[in-house]
């Protein structure tokens, strides 16, 4: 896998993370939780793909 499929699929998961928040954060009654800790995982997910591109 070269850098730029790694970042790639490191975005992907990123808008995924995005879509599932947005999902929870939209429910009648969202699981706060699950939101803190789907957010934690994009920030981390960030930080990666910054790590990547800083890198170069």
């Amino acid at each position: 896998m070269t850098q730029e499929d790694h970042i790639a699929s490191l975005r992907a998961q990123h808008r995924s993370l995005e879509e599932a928040i947005d999902q929870e954060t939209h429910r009648p009654l969202p699981n706060l939780d699950l939101v803190s800790d789907l957010k934690r995982q994009k920030l981390r997910i960030k930080d990666q793909i910054a790590q990547i591109e800083h890198a170069n």
